[in-house]
This record gives C-alpha cells, structure tokens and sequence, in this order.
C-alpha cells in the first residue's frame, strides 16, 4: 500500500492587535505631531511652544512629554517621517525614466515639491543641524537610508545598461549627489527659489558629474 507523505503547514503568523491602551498612545502621538508640524510651519522652531502645541492638539503638556522627552525630539520625529514618507513619491519619479538624469532629477524633484509647502520647517532643520545629538543624527540616517539607496539603485542601472562607465566608485557618486541635493533646500528656504529652479540648479550640477562618467 503507497503511502502519501502529510504536508505539515506552518501556523500561520496572525498580526498582534495592538492593545487599546498602545492605540490610544499612538493616537495622542499622531495627534501631538500633527499640531506641532502645523505651528512649526506658521511660527518657526522658535515660535511654537510645547504649550501652544499642547493646545492645539487639546490635551496637556503632560501628554506632550508623555510621547516626547522635548521639543527638540518632537521636531526631529517629524522631519524623520517627513523624509521616510519621501520614498513612495521618489520611487513613482523614477518609474519609466529612460536615462540616469532622468530618474536623478525626477526624484529630487518630486522631493523638493513634497516640501515646497513648508519652508519654515526646512529653516528650522537647516539652522538645527548643527546642534544636533549623535542619536538624533542616526535616526535621521536612518529615516534617510530608504532614499538615499534609491540614487545608487539609479545609478547601477545606468552602469548595467552601458550608459555610465563601471570603473569609478558608484557609492562616492551617489554620496556626492546626494549631498549636492541636501544643500539645495538652503537657498530655496532662505532665498525664496522656486521649485522649478531649485531643480534647474541640481540638474545642472547632475550633469557635470554625469558626463563625468559615461561609458
């Protein structure tokens, strides 16, 4: 008699429901966040208090600190998911661009405009870089990485298709471009540049490395 082997399934895995006391919690966070992203923008850093900030989100300080240890740590949490939330509109950017400057410049584009809206913010971010912790600087690395993978990702390509010359150090590229995008949120939070010539200038400066390194 043939004897047919038993397939042993593994349970499946149910997603934990989160406990009405940790959703409360998130809620408040989200709420806390919320109102503090709306008064940085209309005030500046400066400006906007953690009690103000409090009030607009209807609860106590109490509850602010509750969440976050200072304003600091609350302005840094909404930069941090601010750039986390950059991935999708970038990676929309470069679907169905023909060459490396095409998906460079489209992506960076797509980020410019996202933060187009809230420039005080970027003043902020830009005036605290200087002070910030070794921890806060991590985890905005780390709110970072999804994105700044993406210009190797474009990069690597290139240079599987034959548009970019494989000998030179892609990961110093790519570090160079990126930077070179950082530093133009300065003159449009500063300087009043429009979206259109922020991402004018950084296609400019894209194409002197590029041409540096075709194939």
């Amino acid at each position: 008699m043939n004897h047919i082997p038993m397939r042993m399934h593994a349970p499946a895995i149910r997603p934990q429901k989160m406990t009405r006391r940790a959703l409360a919690k998130q809620q408040t966070r989200e709420k806390v966040l919320q109102a503090a992203r709306d008064l940085f923008i209309e005030r500046g850093y400066e400006g906007a208090t953690i009690r103000d900030i409090a009030r607009a989100a209807g609860m106590s300080t109490g509850a602010v600190f509750a969440s976050f240890a200072d304003k600091n740590e609350l302005f840094d949490a909404i930069l941090n998911d601010d750039f986390a939330e950059l991935a999708e509109p970038m990676r929309d950017a470069i679907t169905g661009a023909v060459t490396a400057r095409d998906a460079l410049v489209g992506m960076f584009g797509a980020a410019y405009r996202a933060h187009s809206s809230q420039l005080p913010l970027i003043q902020a971010a830009l005036a605290a870089s200087w002070t910030r912790t070794p921890e806060a600087e991590r985890l905005r690395r780390e709110s970072m990485r999804p994105i700044r993978s993406l210009v190797s990702d474009v990069l690597d390509r290139a240079v599987e298709r034959g548009e970019l010359n494989q000998r030179f150090d892609l990961r110093l590229i790519a570090e160079m471009i990126w930077d070179m995008f950082l530093a133009g949120y300065r003159p449009a939070a500063f300087d009043g540049l429009s979206v259109e010539n922020q991402t004018e200038k950084l296609a400019e400066r894209i194409d002197v490395i590029l041409s540096a390194i075709k194939a």
